[in-house]
């Protein structure tokens, strides 16, 4: 039989203390480096060039070498936007939700889910993105205006 004193349970006790403690220490690097979005934001001025040339293949091959590297919701909606454009609008629906698990504020990417929404006839969802840009921005915004005007031109239709 194994007997265990006081100042051993004391002891033990105080080393897990100091452990956790070490630990914790340690662990907030570590919860750094499991951040997806990055302050190192790539590049993307050819390919938005290249979205405003119409040129989709070569921005989507341009995209998809970026998401490989780069989990941020900005590469996640353009490769949305650039997919939607092409006529893919399920892998598109796929990085639009990917951008907004990201960064749920992410405006561009509730406009443009919006307008995925409006081009497969999906108004009630395109209107509750039209929702989340008004808590966004409640004195008004550009992606807000957008996707509104995109409603309205649907329901002219």
């Amino acid at each position: 039989m194994i007997k265990i004193s006081k100042y051993m349970v004391s002891s033990f006790i105080g080393f897990c203390a100091v452990y956790a403690g070490a630990s914790a220490v340690t662990a907030y690097p570590a919860h750094a480096v499991d951040n997806m979005e990055s302050t190192d934001a790539p590049d993307l001025t050819s390919v938005r060039s290249k979205i405003a040339a119409k040129d989709y293949t070569s921005a989507l091959a341009e995209l998809r070498g970026l998401a490989e590297d780069n989990q941020q919701a900005g590469v996640y909606n353009l490769l949305g936007f650039t997919l939607r454009k092409t006529g893919d609008y399920k892998t598109s629906l796929t990085y639009y939700t990917k951008a907004l698990e990201l960064q749920p504020d992410h405006k561009a990417a509730r406009e443009y889910l919006g307008e995925l929404y409006v081009e497969t006839g999906e108004m009630a969802k395109a209107e509750a993105q039209v929702a989340s840009l008004k808590q966004l921005c409640p004195a008004g915004c550009e992606e807000l205006e957008d996707l509104q005007k995109a409603i309205a031109a649907k329901g002219s239709n």
